[in-house]
Formats: C-alpha cells, structure tokens, sequence
C-alpha cells in the first residue's frame, strides 16, 4: 500500500523536520526504508518518550539517521541539521487545541508563520537543497464543510485556498493556511528551488510515537474513550492513512513532475457513526462506542457545552461531500488503504499505548 517515486530515485540526506510527531515518525521510518540518510529534527532531544521511537530506527538503520535539536521560533535553528540536504520536508507545526487559544494572533498565527519563515530563511541559506515538500492541511483549502458545498460539483479541490478562516474564528486552519501562502510566495521569489504542498485530511493509523500530541489523535481519542457514548454525532471527516501519507511525501519529492498541491484524503468521508460500527464489529462490548447516531437537534443545543460554538455546527453538521484525490492517484501513486483497516490499526496501537501507560500492580 501507499505510494512510490516515479522518478528522481532514492538516495541521499534529507531534512525531516517535526520528526518525532506522528506524521513526521512515520516519514522518517518510510525514508529510511527508500535508502536515504535522514536528518531529524526534534525539539528536545531529552524528551525520551517522544525521541525513543527514532533512536530504535537509528539503531536499525545505522549511520543513516541522525537527531538534531530545533524550534520553530528560534531564528537559524535549523541551519546545521538542513546543512547538505537536497530536500526538506517541513512537517513540524505548533498545535493547541481550541480551548487552549487565548489569543488566536499570538498562539497560534505567529508561531506557525514565524515557523515558517524559519525555514524558508534556511533554505535560502543552504545551496544544496532543491525542493521543499510542506505538510499542510485540508484546512488550508477550506474554512468549514459548509465552503465546499461552494465549490464546483460540491467536490473538495486542491483548487481552492481557505477564504473564510479568520485569526477570530478557526485560528488555527487560519494559520495554517496564511503559513502555506506564505511558503508560495517564496517559493516563486526564487529558481533554484521548487517547492510541493501536501494537504492531508483527518490523520489516523498507527502512532509511532506515545508522546505525541497531534490533533487527529486527541479528536479519535474522545471516540475511544466514551466521549461520544450517548450517540454519535452526525460529523463526517476526510481521512487519510498515516502510512499513506508518509510514502505521499516521499513519492512528492522523488517524483520529478511532481507540483503544486495534493490533496491527501480517500474520496469518501467517513462519519463518527461509521467509525464506531466498524469499531463495535470486532469488539461488541465495548461500553465506551455509540451504537446509534444523535439526531441533530440535541448537538445544536448542547453542543457549546462541548465547547462547539454554533458557528461550527452549523457549518459541519450533517455535511458530507466528495474528494477529488485524482492528482494524489495518479501523479503520486497513492493506493489508499480502507479506512477500516487503517482504524482497527489506529484503535489497537491506541489500546497498546494506554496498557504500557497503565500503572502495573507488584
């Protein structure tokens, strides 16, 4: 499953920043597995649980893999670990949850432009590289479900930016988006190197990773643990296998024609719904998994107690629409993996992961 490089070939260092995340872990790994020598960059190396997955790959791969310290807010830090790379994957992104924003401007929006143009004063420091593939979003491409009901066909496109995010409301695709713009604009200031938008959907499959804080992990995590065991709610998301999206980077990099933006999700969404029938196949007593849907009068009035605003439901709720993930099909060689089976391995990595943190009797 996944993709392969239709040109440019395997081989030497690459940058990998972010890559003890959990999209970054699973890049890495795909990375090593093609051949190349990877350099990693991580926020601490101190951190043991999040570093620990990448010192076993080191330990596989020898001399192949190499860690480095870096922030995304600290000027240059990413200097010595881009030093003789010929591709950089920018992965590392700052992540709050919602409730955690005070001030959309300053949590989130700065640190994520500041981020990048961290990185793209690297590159522009650093001759050997020739491409930057970024890891974006969905959410750089829309607002809320309610925009791509206004796209032509009501089909989701990587032809389309999000208009409607504002530093107010959705800081965060806000950022992300505001971020990848960013990117492109310096992208063309320049010709030596060129530059490949990746912008995946709903992230799930199997963390490398325990530590990690990613936002696709906590949403699937309030399924696992209850959250939603009085009914599902009618939402629907576009999902993508990290594993597919890891071997999407690499094939985005090898790829010579590869350009522009590839959106990286099935062409079907998948509901909360959905997830726990496929969920209550293989484990019909689990307490914590809906066995019915909500109608969606309940979640318009109780919704902002589970901290979503109106505006959100309104612009989500019942809406489904298609993926055109043609681009990611055909020029990057994805073979999407069923979404069942990408979560039933999401749900068991989850369940291994909460037995090793569950304290053990003498």
């Amino acid at each position: 499953m996944g993709a392969a490089g239709t040109g440019g070939g395997a081989g030497g260092t690459v940058l990998v920043t972010g890559g003890s995340g959990f999209v970054g872990s699973h890049l890495v790994r795909a990375l090593l597995e093609r051949g190349y020598r990877v350099h990693a960059t991580v926020r601490s190396l101190a951190d043991a649980a999040k570093v620990g997955p990448l010192r076993e790959m080191a330990d596989r791969h020898p001399g192949r893999l190499e860690l480095f310290e870096a922030d995304l807010l600290v000027a240059g830090s990413f200097d010595r670990a881009m030093a003789g790379c010929r591709v950089v994957f920018h992965v590392a992104s700052p992540f709050l949850m919602p409730e955690q924003i005070q001030d959309g401007r300053r949590d989130v929006v700065e640190p994520a432009l500041t981020g990048t143009r961290n990185v793209l004063a690297g590159l522009e420091r650093t001759p050997s590289v020739e491409r930057l593939v970024l890891t974006s979003t969905v959410g750089a491409v829309f607002g809320q479900y309610a925009d791509v009901l206004e796209m032509d066909g009501r089909v989701l496109s990587e032809r389309y930016f999000n208009t409607t995010s504002t530093v107010e409301s959705n800081p965060y695709h806000y950022a992300k988006t505001v971020a990848e713009r960013t990117a492109w604009e310096a992208e063309r200031a320049q010709d030596r190197w060129r530059m490949v938008s990746v912008n995946p959907g709903l992230v799930l499959g199997p963390s490398l990773t325990p530590a990690s804080v990613s936002g696709s992990l906590f949403l699937v995590d309030e399924l696992f643990k209850g959250a939603f065991c009085y009914g599902a709610p009618d939402f629907s998301f576009t999902v993508v296998d990290v594993r597919d999206l890891a071997a999407a980077h690499v094939a985005a990099a090898e790829n010579p024609g590869a350009h522009g933006r590839y959106l990286l999700a099935a062409s079907e969404m998948v509901s909360f719904r959905e997830m726990a029938r496929a969920l209550l196949a293989v484990r019909p007593r689990d307490w914590r998994l809906p066995r019915w849907g909500l109608p969606h009068w309940p979640v318009r009035l109780l919704g902002p107690a589970f901290g979503l605003t109106q505006e959100y439901v309104r612009g989500h709720l019942g809406i489904r629409f298609a993926v055109d993930n043609r681009r990611s099909v055909e020029e990057l060689g994805v073979t999407y993996r069923p979404w069942q089976q990408t979560l039933a391995d999401h749900h068991r990595a989850w369940l291994e992961q909460r037995h090793r943190r569950a304290p053990h009797r003498a």
